[in-house]
């Protein structure tokens, strides 16, 4: 099960390579991969899945007991069998439907085959953890498939409709999932819902159920969060037909039908499911009905179908979860081809609009055979597998009796409706249009009605199989109380009222065929837009009070944020340092003034260095040049650094002297941006009110960190790490093993926050493009281009001036010597001869001793941090010595792909164990004998260590080149301004 989500992984990796080498034909080597996971499926016999489900499940965080969980059962074989198959229907759809023109197609690509793979991993998912992420990992793909035309408002509202919606519902269910978890002592679900609490479930679990079927009643697009379904037909039509037959709006019905069993207990639970699933049912079928475009007007039959579907499902009965899921794999396999079939009319014929389509059946013909069988199925027409699969609804609610005969009756209507707009369906696509004039006939390959032709299949061949069908889902009904006697899938069914029923829909349905115009001015008449008032109207249409209440929370954020929020750096930051007063002050207040075991000094260096520290950082804090603010701050940090090698902590150390270094630099190229001097402030009290906070905000940090060390109740854990370093993550440096081995997700955190805070800074300098292209010198027309950037008073013979990157035997002598690759593009007046040939001498062995640093930092300090900070540190002195082209010259690379190599690097690291039947990130150390070196060990976390190293070479080389080259670029364009 693992290997086939890593399958839908990789694939959806090279997606875009794929489309960038063959175009839209990417699209069938990617069906592959949720073809041949359906193939491995269809080789299994579900009917043992009942009674002994195939379960796998690797250590993810084991100190809180969660694991990548996967449980295959009856049931999540049925929905992973439908998002294989039909996941692979529809990536060869799109093989035919898009173009290669088509703008993004490489990254719908690529989201479309994560999204497959996220909706397998859903239903395959047992740890409630897991299933949280599938669960929003679905939303977030959503988000972008819907959102795929970016220049187009309706994608994007739509889009975040979506967004808004079900990750709202998804976070209730995550709580309601912990709070079943924690009472159960699992995050299994299959042991929560088999768990005895269910037998006398408290307030407790009750409030636990409804937040976990808020969740799914938001995914499942069930009242009142009904209106993103219908907003998501902006999205392309290939993932309409995955979205409605597939993938995410099945998940919350999935997950009703996953909870059966708690729910058997839950009576209340399953009635508010009832009337939610068959208003929903209603109101989608009547909206359907007002409906000219025939995509829309089958999105809100999907909308009417699944409040069909968990109306059924919450019942949690074995008659009600069989037909339930009978219905579900009746609903796959009849909406997936309508929506294929429209989008084919809508390629070929250029609109949707059933008032201007006219006369498309004789057009195209086999396209028509197949929406009208889907669409016969939908209404369920006999003997298709549609009417099958409702027929077995109607006698298990009709056969409980009580009030599910109630529900029964109003999923009857709702049943008229569907076989309404079926009709409505039918006639708009492929009838006459009155005034219309007839649409010409049109070329279809085969390839593109093909996809829709194989599943719809399915719905003509299921009726000959329904003895082995009913089989499979009883194996996972069966847990499930029975009530009545009991129901068959039957092709002819037993006469009885659900038979009438059955009789009376398609009667009422045809009826409502015949009065449809009638019909559709009674809608109009009684339609809120005739007679509600516009602020009414919020209250009747849900989407308007969505959005109503979008804009009241926007409008609310504007009025509060201007309290909290002015603008000002320093009035933030002091609101921030108040309340952290405020806050600890009280309780320091009730502690004894020092703790009794006070030491003042452990090392004379320290009487020595705080001094110093201490007056950089008055000195700091009073200076009016921002520059000497800088310098006295990074004082400061050294002397910090020095306290730490006095504690006897060289790799804190280390990492603290470069760090400050780093970032000395990196402040000192914002300051070219900056004026020279801080502003004056007038008002004497506002300087004493910031000295207030400041001193204040030190005695609580300062008093803060003795009284923390000093509530210590344990030993300290330096000692017992020391051996299982060596033993278990193969170093002498405990520190450094640590990092990259006991606390590696940590780390993993922090370097991904330093590739976010790359981004976010090469957002801010690079408006409009990031990634631009690297200036190399020898790309330079010299023909064109002088040397950066001469005083307009230099008075320089024109050799000098003229910029000339051939060798001396070519260009001549007279010329000025240069000990850098790209000395000659700076102006000589803006060139340290001195510098040049330091840096010429230094920059070899810093990058060699960061090399060091990071092949010895598992045993003595060092590390992929420290050594990838000399390393930057390199760069940045050949960018001081030679600037941005000498930058370009030592690094001919982009940023990004740095970074993204060391965080593949990391991701890799984690990800190898796996292969070697360990777990996520276990510590691996492979032995090597090499010749005259003899043995040698090279632990997977080197491979992490290197990961984190380009990282931080990549940040560094981010800053230098968004903080140094581009600001050197419009410093130029200033200078050419004026």
């Amino acid at each position: 099960m693992i290997t086939m989500l890593l399958a839908h992984l990789v694939a959806a990796l090279v997606a875009p390579i794929l489309v960038r080498a063959v175009g839209r034909n990417a699209f069938y080597p990617l069906a592959l991969v949720p073809a041949a996971s359906a193939v491995w499926l269809a080789t299994i016999d579900p009917r043992t899945l009942g009674e002994a489900p195939r379960e796998v499940a690797v250590p993810w965080i084991p100190a809180f007991g969660i694991d990548l969980a996967f449980r295959l059962d009856t049931l999540s074989w049925v929905l992973a069998l439908i998002a294989t198959g039909i996941g692979a229907i529809v990536l060869l759809y799109c093989a035919r439907y898009f173009k290669d023109t088509e703008p993004g197609l490489g990254r719908f690509a690529a989201v479309l085959t994560a999204f497959a793979g996220a909706m397998v991993g859903l239903v395959l998912a047992d740890d409630v953890m897991v299933i949280y992420t599938f669960w929003e990992l679905t939303t977030v793909f959503s988000y972008l498939l819907i959102g795929h035309y970016q220049d187009k408002q309706a994608s994007r509202r739509a889009a975040l409709n979506a967004l808004i919606s079900t990750t709202a519902g998804g976070l209730a269910m995550l709580v309601g999932l912990l709070m079943v978890a924690s009472s159960a002592g699992t995050l299994r679900l299959s042991a929560i819902v088999a768990d005895p609490m269910w037998q006398d479930p408290g307030p407790y679990l009750i409030t636990a159920m409804v937040l976990i079927l808020a969740g799914a009643t938001t995914k499942s697009a069930l009242l009142p969060t009904h209106f993103w379904l219908p907003g998501a037909m902006a999205a392309p039509t290939p993932v309409s037909a995955y979205l409605h037959a597939a993938a995410m709006v099945k998940a919350g019905v999935y997950l009703i039908l996953r909870l059966a069993p708690a729910l058997t207990h839950l009576e209340i639970l399953s009635i508010i499911l009832a009337v939610l699933g068959a208003a929903t049912m209603l109101l989608g079928g009547w909206r359907a009905l007002r409906q000219t475009d025939i995509k829309l007007l089958l999105a809100y039959g999907t909308v009417s179908q699944l409040g069909f579907l968990a109306a059924v499902a919450g019942l949690a009965t074995h008659d009600a979860v069989m037909a339930g899921l009978a219905m579900l794999i009746a609903h796959a396999v009849f909406k997936a081809p309508l929506f294929m079939v429209v989008g084919i009319i809508d390629k070929k014929f250029g609109t949707r609009d059933l008032r201007v389509l006219s006369g498309v059946g004789k057009a195209a013909p086999v396209v028509a055979v197949i929406g009208i069988v889907s669409a016969a199925s939908m209404a369920a027409v006999p003997p298709l597998y549609g009417f099958v699969a409702k027929e077995s609804i109607y006698t298990a609610l009709w056969e409980a009796g009580g009030w599910q005969r109630g529900l029964l009756f109003a999923l009857v209507a709702g049943s008229v409706l569907t076989v309404a707009y079926s009709w409505r369906f039918v006639v708009g696509a492929f009838g006459p249009a009155p005034g219309a004039p007839r649409v010409a006939s049109a070329r279809i390959p085969v390839l593109f009605w093909l996809p829709p032709a194989v599943v719809a299949l399915g719905t003509v061949a299921l009726p000959f199989v329904t003895a082995p069908l009913e089989e499979v889902l009883r194996a996972y009904s069966s847990v499930l109380p029975e009530t009545g006697e009991g129901i068959y899938l039957a092709v002819i069914p037993h006469l009885g009222v659900p038979l009438l029923l059955s009789l009376v829909t398609l009667g009422l349905g045809a009826a409502l065929c015949a009065v449809a115009k009638p019909f559709a001015k009674l809608q109009k008449k009684v339609s809120p837009l005739t007679w509600a008032s516009e602020g009414a109207m919020d209250a009747f249409d849900a989407e308007r009070g969505f959005r109503r209440i979008l804009r009241s929370t926007d409008a609310l954020s504007v009025a509060i944020t201007p309290l909290f929020q002015r603008g000002s750096l320093p009035y933030t930051l002091g609101t921030m340092l108040v309340v952290l007063v405020a806050l600890v002050a009280p309780v320091a207040l009730t502690q004894s003034p020092l703790p009794d075991n006070l030491v003042l000094f452990q090392h004379p260096a320290e009487m020595l260095v705080l001094p110093v520290a201490a007056l950089a950082a008055i000195g700091a804090a009073r200076s009016r040049r921002r520059l000497r603010a800088v310098f006295l701050i990074t004082v400061t940090g050294y002397a910090v650094a020095v306290l730490f090698l006095a504690a006897g902590a060289p790799d804190v150390a280390t990492t603290q002297v470069l760090v400050e270094t780093a970032m000395t630099v990196v402040l000192v190229l914002v300051l070219r941006r900056l004026p020279i001097h801080f502003s004056r402030r007038p008002l004497r009290i506002g300087s004493w009110g910031r000295w207030g906070i400041a001193i204040a905000t030190a005695l609580v940090l300062c008093g803060g960190t003795l009284y923390a060390a000093d509530a210590r109740y344990r030993e300290a854990l330096g000692k017992g790490l020391i051996e299982p370093a060596y033993e278990q993550g193969g170093g002498h440096n405990v520190v450094n093993v640590t990092l990259v081995d006991a606390r590696v997700w940590d780390t993993m955190g922090e370097i991904s926050v330093l590739l976010v805070v790359a981004t976010g800074v090469a957002s801010l300098i690079f408006v409009t493009r990031r990634e631009r292209p690297i200036a190399r010198v020898r790309d330079i027309d010299s023909s064109r281009t002088s040397i950066w950037r001469r005083r307009a008073d230099s008075d320089l013979p024109q050799n000098a001036l003229d910029f000339d990157a051939r060798p001396d035997e070519v260009a001549g002598g007279n010329r000025w010597r240069t000990w850098l690759s790209a000395g000659l593009t700076l102006a000589p007046e803006r060139r340290m001869v001195i510098l040049e040939v330091i840096t010429r001498i230094v920059f070899p062995m810093m990058m060699m001793f960061s090399v060091y640093l990071l092949m010895a930092g598992h045993n003595l300090p060092g590390g992929g941090f420290a050594g990838g900070l000399v390393a930057g540190l390199a760069l940045a002195v050949r960018y001081l010595a030679g600037g941005r082209y000498e930058l370009s010259e030592a690094m001919p690379l982009q940023a990004g792909f740095v970074l993204g190599a060391g965080m593949a690097l990391a991701v890799a690291s984690g990800v190898l164990p796996v292969f070697f039947g360990g777990t996520i990130f276990a510590q691996v150390t492979p032995v090597v004998d090499v010749p005259l070196l003899g043995e040698l060990k090279f632990p997977i976390a080197l491979l992490f260590d290197l990961g984190v190293y380009l990282v931080v070479v990549g940040v560094m080389l981010d800053f230098l080149r968004t903080l140094g080259a581009q600001i050197d670029q419009q410093q130029e364009a200033d200078a050419d301004a004026r």
